[in-house]
């Protein structure tokens, strides 16, 4: 179906190839997992199939590439619509219509189909993708996981015979990720659709590949195999499969289910270092979600120092549940933020939400918070898309103001204090980095940051370098990969050092490599005393670095606690390392390891 003959990309004023002797073919009817570390040419490749890629990027690309037959050399990507549909990690760049059910129909409408044909494939894929409530809706207003399920919708209701994602999942909560796998494998299966997907989270998405297609380093051959095979020697693996090659399980795991039936001599193992969270020691799988954890911390007050402490693990890793500012990671990262000039965090009071609440017209979207975070705390905002988590940080940061209750921030009140003001006590690293770039080169974007912060020059370059080694001054931001600008959207909020840093979705389109850099750049801020609140779908993530979980549903509170306490507790936000070793409160494979370490 789609097949590649020695392909390669250079990008006009590249100093090397983007792409380098591609040459293989991708079967009909397959999903197929595209994998790889940031930067290695996976956007591009995805987007030779589809046409981009010379015809849109620019560049040169040599050796041939056909989809269906078809040569995307000569076939523009209009010409190739019927056959490839494609959704980038962007969801907002692909918009042509302001309303859901209207773009819905735009592709069809370009293809010339019947109305009554239309019409029925609207519906279809409003149900598919659970989109029937929102078909009226203005795309403006919809949450970064709504848009990003109408954009796929957008792309599925022609049929094309081939679909190529690009990062599909990552602005999804859990449930909703699994609803749009759960119809790419119906698609796949029963449609013999082939489908091409590049995904970082693969602790979602492994599991569903029948291939997958590592891009190991830039300018390296890509291998094709197995999942199993190819995760084997992959430098970028989920945590089921660093728990399989920590424990010696072969073959290496692809699934939570399939971890759990070789667990049973690795719980043994931990049995002596495990010690029971609280009274229960068992996961509440069954307790509804809007039942607070047992000794769970009420909407925001401080934690109860007579609780049952962590197990050992978690004290010594200093995340999930570990005291506020321990375990800051030594380093490049923290070296660089300790030698900037001293945080106002240090001085400044806890933020605090009382009774806050925001309406849109006549929507409802915050009601009732209470929170407080207190200076070198990392708290995780987790809930479905549309539970209000964006909102809420924009009235933290003051560009949003409540209808109802207060809002304070070091004493200050956001929406009332003026920017230039606010810009030192409050960083906001929006979902769309884009947001915050508007130079023509890196360059230029860091002079321009350290100027505003009054920082030393440099300063924002230099965590640039520790974030993405390999970005030349030159580039422009627009040539960066959705991982590589949101890691140069975060160098230019931290350069302000910000005593409040609000993330949203921070780990969407990094790899591995470089979500572990940006834990030890967080876990480095807390322990000076920076407050940190982000927004994620990434259990993974607020498992490894979190002290707090707080879920929202429907603009409400309904769960506030420490992190192994409440995550543990749902199997929507639990990470792959606490279902696998339930009922044992493990969140990471680091945790496992110290403790695998200790009963030596």
């Amino acid at each position: 179906m789609i097949r590649f003959e020695q392909v390669s990309v250079t990008y006009e004023g590249a100093s090397a190839a983007s792409l380098q002797g591609v040459d293989l073919e991708i079967p009909e009817g397959e999903l197929t997992l595209l994998v790889g570390p940031s930067g290695v040419g996976k956007s591009t490749l995805l987007g030779a199939v589809c046409g981009l890629v010379p015809h849109f990027t620019g560049g040169t690309l040599r050796g041939r590439v056909t989809v269906a037959g078809r040569d995307t050399r000569t076939h523009k990507p209009r010409e190739l619509a019927d056959v490839v549909g494609t959704v980038g990690q962007d969801p907002l760049a692909h918009f042509v219509t302001d309303v859901v059910e209207d773009e819905l129909a735009y592709g069809m409408e370009s293809l010339g189909l019947a109305p009554a044909v239309m019409r029925r494939r609207v519906e279809e894929t409003l149900d598919l993708l659970g989109l029937n409530e929102l078909r009226d809706r203005p795309i403006a207003t919809l949450s970064g996981g709504q848009q990003q399920r109408v954009a796929i919708g957008s792309v599925l209701t022609p049929h094309p015979r081939v679909l190529v994602l690009d990062e599909p999942t990552s602005a999804l909560d859990p449930a909703a990720a699994e609803e749009v796998l759960a119809v790419l494998q119906r698609l796949v299966h029963d449609l013999g659709t082939t489908v091409l997907m590049a995904e970082h989270r693969l602790e979602r998405v492994v599991q569903y590949a029948d291939r997958v297609l590592l891009l190991p380093s830039p300018g390296a051959a890509p291998v094709l195999g197995t999942p199993s095979d190819i995760m084997a020697i992959s430098p970028v693996h989920p945590p089921v499969i660093s728990l399989g090659r920590l424990a010696g399980w072969t073959p290496l795991p692809l699934s939570v289910r399939d971890a759990r039936r070789l667990s049973p001599p690795l719980r043994a193992r931990l049995a002596p270092a495990a010690a029971p969270l609280a009274a229960d020691p068992a996961p509440e799988y069954g307790r509804p979600l809007s039942e607070p954890a047992r000794g769970a911390v009420s909407h925001g007050s401080a934690p109860d120092p007579a609780r049952p402490s962590a197990p050992p693990a978690f004290e010594a890793r200093g995340s999930g549940g570990g005291a506020p500012g321990s375990g800051a990671a030594p380093g490049l990262l923290a070296r660089l933020l300790r030698r900037s000039k001293p945080s106002p965090a240090t001085t400044q009071g806890p933020v605090h939400a009382r009774n806050l609440g925001v309406r849109r017209g006549h929507a409802q979207i915050l009601h009732g918070i209470h929170l407080t975070v207190a200076p070198g705390e990392i708290v995780a905002l987790m809930g479905r898309n549309g539970a209000g988590k964006s909102t809420l940080l924009a009235t933290l940061v003051g560009t949003l103001a409540p209808t109802t209750g207060q809002v304070s921030v070091g004493g200050r009140t956001p929406h009332r204090t003026a920017p230039a003001e606010m810009v030192r006590r409050v960083g906001l690293v929006p979902q769309e980095p884009r947001d915050l770039l508007y130079a023509d080169t890196v360059a230029a974007e860091c002079a321009a940051a350290d100027s505003d912060a009054g920082a030393a020059p440099g300063t924002c370059r230099d965590l640039v370098r520790a974030l993405l080694p390999d970005v030349p001054d030159d580039v422009h931001p627009r040539d960066l990969s959705e991982g590589q600008r949101l890691a140069l959207a975060l160098a230019l909020v931290l350069t302000g050092r910000p005593a409040l840093l609000l993330l949203d979705e921070p780990t969407r389109g990094l790899d591995y490599a470089a979500k572990v850099r940006l834990i030890e750049i967080l876990r480095a801020l807390a322990a000076q005393g920076h407050a940190i609140v982000l927004a994620t779908h990434d259990v993974e993530l607020a498992a490894e670095l979190a002290h707090r979980v707080v879920i929202l549903a429907g603009g409400e509170i309904v769960a506030d606690g420490p992190t192994a306490e409440v995550v543990v507790s749902s199997p929507a936000y639990a990470p792959q390392v606490a279902k696998i070793l339930a009922p044992g409160h493990w969140l990471t494979v680091g945790q496992v390891a110290e403790a695998l370490a200790g009963t030596r």
